[in-house]
């Protein structure tokens, strides 16, 4: 089976690139000017940072269409919160608060008269706080309020506020009525690490939970501010306090942008030094140490001019933004290496516009495949129903966009002016003409300090640099090996298998807790919240959101089998269900009313309500017709997020079942906003990947001139998401909003490995797939190992930041990176070599014989070596290519364009006479003519 070429586009655009690469080549100055006024005039976007900066945890990380947020509206609409009969369980929202958990120390109990006397001061101390906004405010002033007083917290009225009365009370779990009431009170909140004895009752317990609920008024934000600073040292000989107030999560979060300054800085010298040791040259004027800090310099420039832009328009900064850089100085870094690559490769004899126009041939064509697949990653993430993953996708983005600009402007035109320096033969340092052999006599001190301007005499271009030549003399021919194939083989095989087992073990979910550092007092409120009181989850609301017939017995029989269906879910407390409707059957009951006509019982409801008040805000009437009611379903054991999974699965399956069609039902409680996202983070992933990937293989297949090649891009990208999605489970990373779209990201920086290697191993002239597969290595191996060595350490300080979100963008971006690294210069020539099926040109090639002289180098029936249809290939003046068709099998040297070098010939003529010479360099055949060597007559300058 054969490989059709595909390079209709590949064609034209690497020749418009030859064309620009001798246009910068030629002005640089311009096109270094430009690029640098633009980042000026853009960097000026910074001054509206301030107000552009949108941290606002729901909105921007919880999904924009989620379908409790539509509930909420439900909710809101319908059950008008009433101020003067305050209920915590009847919000629409989280509400205004402050809590406090006090955690006994060691193994004690915290139900002893000792800890209570700490515990009563410190709430005490609480209510003492009093704020001044235009007048002094105390917490009786702007706490929640029932029947005209604060709400208490339950345990301490319990207890009368009364400390000795903790050790002989009996006190029922999680449901206490008190002597000479009928009401129960819950404590499943209140009391957490509860261990009861055989009536039921408290025999010991770990921890409390005080709440303090405060109006939404003018005063309260500043009474929490002082509530912070207040219990921000409270100490007690019998537990450890945490707190958290309703606004903590957003103040922590809003601090991590700044917290992450520090690690960019210290990523940009990191990318500095790394740059400039890889390109580091012992030769004073091949040193490419100015070249590889403009490389990073124009990644900077990159950012400056794209967030600038961002700003400028008008489009949100949110904490997700704050990665970008580190992405964006990996991406430019690795394309500033891949030009340098390619520009070493010319030769140093040609101008510096003809080096620039071979450079951006291959260079300029290879990145701009990367550029258009990470650019398009991005984009399709815009898809997402998350605001911050939508910020972030539009900065990165339109980032590399610039990134890919100023590298082929402002970094190629400081390329040209190194190349004009290098042309001159001047020192790096002190721009000063060196002689590129040291004087007779001269120390060593001067040869390595004073000359410079070597390179290879028989390529002519810069000499090859050791790690190229482990690619080329070692790993390359190492890989042609059968048995070096067959272990590639088999560490993918094992790799392929623990990616798949990871796969299956991924949990999904952004906590909350997440979004604060880990230095924050926030975190150690969580991790006590989830440890001592996950028994009990939300109370949930269980709406019934159309008109519906209550006093009809079999109708309300109906409603009875559908809310008992919710009852029997695992999460789900069958005891501990609120329901008006049951409530005003019993009231019905006990005062000997009928309640299954219409009249009946929408005129009773009155005197119900004020029988039982809190019920009322549970029914919305409207013109005697019941509008919507609520229930409440208590849940259970909601300890992680693969619980609360479970939770929102479970409400949406019982809602849909057919019991409970005939009457719509709706659940909702304020937590439900935030886990929303379990419904749209993986559906959401599957579909970014999928178009990110039908997209990538699109682009491939216009620019990388073989279809099957660009299959092998997919196969390859498909083969890394799955490593990375499985390993960065085994690693203990979630899949959340964050690890999402790094996942996208994937895409893009897999396609980056693969292309580079891939366009190379099409791109080569070398015979058979193993030859191609070596040459590729050679060329782009170690390119591509320093960008993705470059882009590791882009990132790498992250993995000692205190904040979640950093940690994560580490840990899935550096397994991307070594995941694939693997695959670029390990799996993928491979498996290349192994079908061997893609080739620019096929590997026979064919002989030609005319008047007794063998023509070489005639392939597929074109002319030797005649390429883009030209009507001859002597470039610069050289005879065309004779490869891998040298006389008497000698070692004659050739250039990196494949002409034989000046030198190589010259010895050659003087080594043979004539005849022997004009026989073994034949005849070169461009298209149908016969024209001689231009060096086959005798040269007199031969000793």
């Amino acid at each position: 089976m054969g490989c059709r070429r595909t390079d209709c586009v590949e064609r034209p655009l690497s020749r418009l690139f030859e064309k620009f690469g001798r246009l910068v080549g030629s002005y640089p100055i311009g096109f270094l000017l430009v690029p640098l006024v633009v980042s000026f005039i853009l960097g000026g976007g910074f001054s509206f940072l301030e107000r552009r900066t949108d941290n606002d945890i729901e909105r921007q990380f919880t999904p924009k269409n989620g379908p409790s947020k539509t509930a909420r509206d439900f909710v809101k609409k319908n059950f008008q919160s009433n101020e003067s009969a305050f209920s915590s369980q009847r919000l629409y929202s989280l509400g205004t608060y402050a809590t406090i958990i006090a955690v006994a120390d060691g193994k004690s109990n915290i139900m002893t008269k000792e800890a209570f006397e700490d515990i009563i001061k410190l709430d005490h101390k609480v209510k003492s706080i009093s704020v001044v906004v235009d007048r002094k405010l105390t917490f009786n002033i702007l706490c929640s309020k029932a029947n005209g007083a604060c709400i208490p917290n339950d345990l301490l009225e319990i207890i009368g506020y009364n400390a000795s009365n903790i050790a002989h009370m009996n006190i029922a779990f999680p449901l206490y009525t008190s002597p000479g009431s009928s009401k129960p009170t819950f404590l499943g909140s209140t009391i957490g690490g509860v261990r009861k004895n055989g009536k039921g009752l408290i025999d010991f317990a770990k921890a409390v939970k005080l709440v303090y609920f405060l109006e939404n008024r003018t005063g309260a934000e500043a009474w929490l501010q002082q509530f912070h600073k207040t219990l921000n040292d409270q100490e007690s000989r019998y537990f450890k306090v945490s707190h958290f107030t309703s606004q903590s999560q957003q103040e922590e979060f809003d601090k991590l942008t700044a917290d992450g300054i520090p690690f960019f800085s210290i990523t940009y010298a990191l990318a500095i030094t790394f740059s400039v040791v890889s390109c580091l040259r012992l030769d004073n004027v091949r040193n490419k140490v100015w070249v590889a800090s403009m490389g990073v310099v124009s990644a900077g420039l990159a950012v400056l001019s794209s967030f600038g832009l961002m700003l400028y328009t008008g489009v949100p900064f949110v904490m997700t933004v704050a990665n970008s850089p580190f992405l964006i100085l990996g991406i430019g870094v690795d394309d500033m290496f891949i030009m340098v690559s390619n520009w070493q490769h010319t030769n140093v004899k040609d101008s510096v516009p003809t080096r620039m126009a071979h450079t951006y041939k291959e260079a300029a064509m290879s990145i701009t495949i990367t550029t258009l697949t990470d650019v398009l990653g991005f984009y399709i993430g815009l898809m997402s129903d998350f605001a911050s993953i939508q910020s972030f996708c539009l900065y990165t983005s339109t980032a590399i966009m610039f990134c890919y600009v100023y590298n082929i402007t402002f970094f190629g035109a400081f390329l040209a002016l190194n190349g004009r320096r290098e042309e001159s033969n001047r020192h790096w340092l002190t721009y000063m003409k060196v002689p590129t052999e040291a004087p007779p006599k001269s120390s060593s001190w001067y040869t390595l300090c004073c000359t410079g301007g070597d390179y290879d005499k028989e390529t002519g271009a810069e000499k090859i640099q050791p790690v190229n030549n482990f690619f080329k003399k070692y790993y390359g021919p190492l890989l042609t090996k059968p048995w070096a194939k067959a272990v590639v083989i088999l560490i993918y095989v094992v790799y392929l298998a623990v990616s798949i087992y990871g796969c299956f073990h991924v949990e999904q979910g952004l906590d909350l807790q997440d979004l604060a550092g880990d230095y924050s007092y926030v975190v150690s409120y969580y991790k006590q919240d989830r440890r001592y009181f996950s028994s009990y989850g939300p109370n949930v609301m269980l709406v019934v959101t159309k008109p519906f017939p209550y006093w009809n017995r079999t109708k309300r029989l109906e409603l009875r089998t559908c809310t008992d269906d919710f009852k029997k879910l695992d999460v789900v407390s069958e005891k501990l269900y609120t329901s008006w409707l049951e409530a005003y059957m019993d009231f019905g009951k006990k005062s000997q009313l009928n309640l299954n006509s219409e009249r009946s019982f929408m005129k009773n409801l009155p005197a119900f309500f004020k029988a039982l008040p809190e019920f009322e805000q549970d029914v919305n009437i409207e013109r005697k017709t019941i509008r919507a009611s609520r229930f409440f379903l208590q849940t259970v054991h909601i300890a992680n997020t693969s619980m609360e999974i479970k939770m929102m699965d479970g409400f949406e399956e019982k809602r849909s079942c057919k019991s409970c069609t005939a009457m719509p039902l709706i659940t909702f409680h304020p937590a439900f906003i935030y886990y929303d996202q379990y419904d749209v983070i993986v559906p959401s992933t599957v579909l970014n990947i999928g178009v990110t990937t039908a997209v990538m293989l699109v682009i491939s297949l216009l620019l990388i001139p073989n279809p099957l090649c660009s299959l092998w891009v997919t196969f390859s990208i498909g083969s890394v998401i799955v490593g990375v999605t499985g390993f960065m489970a085994l690693w203990g990373v979630r899949l959340d909003m964050i690890s999402m779209i790094i996942l996208v990201v994937c895409v893009g920086f897999t396609v980056d490995f693969s292309a580079h290697i891939s366009y190379a191993f099409v791109s080569s002239k070398k015979p058979g797939a193993n030859g191609r597969m070596v040459d590729a290595l050679f060329i782009l191996g170690y390119p591509v190992m320093q960008g993705a060595l470059s882009t590791i350490l882009g990132v790498v300080v992250l993995a000692a930041s205190k904040i979640h979100i950093f940690r994560t963008f580490f840990k899935i971006l550096t397994l991307v990176m070594v995941f694939g690294l693997l695959h670029g210069i390990t799996f993928l020539p491979v498996f290349l070599t192994l079908f061997a099926l893609c080739s620019s040109e096929k590997n026979k090639v064919k002989q030609e014989v005319k008047d007794g002289v063998v023509v070489h180098n005639v392939m597929n029936d074109r002319p030797a070596n005649v390429m883009n249809d030209r009507p001859d290939n002597v470039m610069n003046d050289r005879p065309a290519n004779v490869m891998n068709n040298r006389p008497d099998n000698e070692d004659y040297s050739y250039d990196n364009k494949g002409f034989m070098t000046d030198t190589c010939r010259r010895d050659m003529i003087c080594k043979e006479n004539l005849n022997v010479h004009r026989q073994h360099l034949n005849v070169y055949v461009i298209g149908r003519d016969q024209h001689k060597h231009p060096n086959s007559e005798y040269d007199p300058d031969c000793p």
